[in-house]
């Protein structure tokens, strides 16, 4: 990697065999599977034994503050997500405007869209300009149920995959999901 002038950027120190010097992105929480048919995906995942799923549309209606590369936008999304471990596994299926989601599916097709960190619970606005300053804007965005914002990052080029946050207050409870799929748990 060099800058401009040709000059090799320095590497960031090695600080433990899990740690750069420059780390901030801190436990990875989820893996999202973009896909054309969410019910499909979550079949051929629960065939695998992950599950149950929890069904929700992300919408106007359910989310404000919807932004698509720099500019407020409309979309919506079905949005699935089954936890394993302390990993949540989740499902995205475009559903109309304009969307990251729908932009990988026509470029790659089907498969794992992005990965989300909890950043190491630094406060909103400091994580958004972390990655801001390492040359990662937000490239789609907006607040579930008044409460959970979420920030997607442009990290593909550098990656191979998107890069998200997502902060969801101390004591949130989920609302109920739209269904359950195959079923809801006992105690649910």
């Amino acid at each position: 990697m060099t800058s401009a002038d040709s000059t090799p950027e320095p590497w960031p120190a090695v600080v433990s065999a899990t740690e750069l010097s420059n780390s901030f992105l801190g436990g990875l929480l989820e893996i999202c599977f973009v896909t054309a048919d969410h019910r499909r995906t979550m079949e051929g995942l629960v065939r695998l034994g992950i599950g149950p799923w929890r069904i929700y549309t992300f919408d106007s209606s359910t989310v404000t503050e919807q932004t698509y590369r720099g500019k407020a936008a409309d979309f919506a999304i079905k949005v699935c997500f089954a936890d394993v471990g302390q990993l949540a596994v989740e499902i995205m299926q475009p559903l109309s405007g304009p969307s990251i989601f729908a932009e990988h599916l026509a470029r790659h097709g089907e498969g794992i869209h992005h990965v989300a960190f909890d950043i190491e619970r630094r406060p909103w606005d400091e994580r958004l300009a972390t990655f801001a300053r390492r040359g990662f804007p937000v490239i789609q965005s907006g607040r579930f149920n008044h409460q959970n914002a979420f920030a997607f990052f442009d990290t593909e080029d550098a990656t191979g995959t998107t890069f998200e946050t997502y902060d969801i207050p101390p004591g949130y409870v989920w609302p109920q999901p739209e269904a359950w799929f195959p079923a809801p748990p006992p105690d649910a």
